[in-house]
C-alpha cells in the first residue's frame, strides 16, 4: 500500500496544532440570551500526522459547559480535508463534512434534517477564530451562533 505525500493540506492542519484558551460569543437565540463562555480548545496531530483531533469545552457562568470533539483528516483522493464531529449536544454524529481551504480560512457545511451549521476557522498570528452560523430548514440565511476567539497558550 502506498503512503499518501504530504503536501499543501498538511500545512492547512498544522496551523491549528496546540493548546488555545479564550472567550466564546453566544449570540441571542431561542435558545437563550446572548452571553459570552470561557473557551478552551486543544488541537493535536494524530495518524501519522495524517488527521488533527480537535476538542474544544467552553464553561458557562453558571458552571455548565459544553464539548465537542472533531476529526480533520486528510481526503488523500481529493486533495482536501474531511471533518468528523461529535458534541455534548447528544445527537449522533453524521458523517464526515467536506472542508475547503481559501486564502487561509478553513470552512465546512455540516448538514443535518435540521439546520446546516457553516463553520469558518482561521489563526491569524497567536489567535485562533472559529465561527459558527447557522440555517434553518429552507431558510436561505444564516444568522450568527457563536464566536470563539482564542490565544495560543
Amino acid at each position: 500500500m502506498n503512503s499518501p505525500q504530504t503536501g499543501a493540506v498538511h500545512a492547512v492542519l498544522e496551523n491549528f496544532l496546540g493548546h488555545w484558551r479564550g472567550t466564546a460569543r453566544v449570540a441571542a437565540s431561542a435558545w437563550g440570551p446572548e452571553h459570552t463562555a470561557a473557551a478552551e480548545v486543544t488541537y493535536t496531530r494524530a495518524a501519522g500526522g495524517y488527521a488533527v483531533v480537535q476538542s474544544y469545552r467552553h464553561v458557562e457562568a453558571d458552571g455548565s459547559h459544553f464539548e465537542g470533539h472533531g476529526v480533520f483528516t486528510i481526503d488523500p483522493d481529493h486533495d482536501g480535508v474531511l471533518w468528523y464531529y461529535v458534541d455534548s449536544m447528544g445527537l449522533p454524529p453524521a458523517g464526515p463534512a467536506r472542508c475547503s481551504w481559501v486564502d487561509g480560512v478553513l470552512r465546512v457545511e455540516r448538514r443535518t434534517e435540521r439546520e446546516t451549521a457553516r463553520h469558518t476557522f482561521r489563526v491569524d498570528g497567536e489567535v485562533l477564530t472559529h465561527i459558527i452560523e447557522l440555517r434553518f430548514g429552507a431558510d436561505q440565511n444564516f444568522v450568527p451562533f457563536m464566536t470563539s476567539e482564542c490565544r495560543r497558550v
